[in-house]
């Protein structure tokens, strides 16, 4: 629920200029936007998708962060509208308590803190306090290190790991004592190493490389590769050209242990998915729909 997504298909960009997003007479706008994100998931929960990730903030590289009344305006209303008719589980993607908590109160079920309760120290208790879950996700994102450009978009530079994998577990388990200590449960804790966030290309590929190393851990594991510049600038594409850059590093991602990834072409990642988890984990389901092991 973004003007600015780095992939592009933010919802509010069809329909309201950055600039005057908020101006008088954009109530029927923000409608159509309503209308057009239910619209989205009915179609990714008919291919198959088990949570809708709802975001009111941008996060690539170089994005301007926007205050919680502002995120809150975007995000509730989709949040209340598919809780009360959809059977889906929904994530809420904020790092901020007072979005997190309007909207575990609007209906959503999951918490994905892209910060992993660094940002807002009020976050914990918050998530607590509704016994929801959430996703810890590993980031040492830093404007220093953003490099932008028009063709292929934001990535990161000169960003520097004595031991990428070691620090960024090491990382990672800081934020579960965080999240332990203000009472929420192991089993409530989903880890993501970051993909994309503060690391170089290289450092993106040696991590979805050794992925199997954060699954050993101990907890569930999330991986966004989708569309990532990472993708991006090993095949020379842009974002909209990224499918099977990004099927490539689903696959490789449940491969190595991923037991969710949070994606953009549904339908496409979806079968990816599947057909992935029936190799490794011999997990399938049939044309009648029965699980077979």
């Amino acid at each position: 629920m973004t003007p600015d997504s780095f992939s592009g298909d933010g919802l509010y960009k069809a329909f309201l200029g950055v600039a005057d997003i908020n101006a008088p007479g954009k109530e029927k706008a923000q409608e159509l936007v309503l209308s057009v994100a239910l619209e989205q998931a009915h179609r990714f929960i008919s291919t198959g998708v088990d949570i809708l990730d709802i975001g009111g903030e941008s996060t690539r590289p170089g994005s301007k962060p926007i205050d919680a009344k502002e995120e809150i305006r975007r995000v509730i209303p989709v949040i209340k509208a598919l809780a009360s008719g959809f059977d889906v589980l929904i994530s809420i993607d904020t790092y901020k308590a007072q979005v997190a908590r309007a909207a575990l109160e609007a209906g959503a079920h999951i918490v994905n803190d892209v910060w992993a309760l660094r940002a807002d120290p009020d976050l914990p208790r918050v998530v607590a306090s509704f016994g929801a879950p959430i996703i810890l996700m590993h980031n040492r994102s830093s404007w220093m290190h953003a490099e932008v450009k028009d063709r292929l978009g934001g990535r990161y530079v000169g960003v520097e790991y004595q031991n990428l994998i070691e620090d960024v577990k090491r990382e990672l388990l800081e934020s579960v004592t965080i999240a332990k200590s203000e009472g929420i449960p192991d089993n409530h804790i989903i880890l993501d190493p970051g993909i994309g966030f503060g690391k170089t290309v290289e450092q993106n590929l040696e991590l979805l490389d050794k992925l199997e190393q954060i699954r050993a851990i101990g907890y569930p594991v999330l991986i966004g590769p989708s569309r990532k510049s990472f993708i991006g600038y090993t095949l020379d594409l842009p974002p909209e050209q990224r499918l099977e850059g990004t099927a490539a590093a689903v696959a490789i991602g449940i491969a190595r242990g991923a037991d969710i990834v949070r994606v953009h072409d549904v339908e496409y990642m979806v079968r990816v998915a599947r057909m992935s988890d029936a190799i490794v984990r011999g997990r399938y389901t049939t044309k009648v729909g029965e699980t077979k092991e």
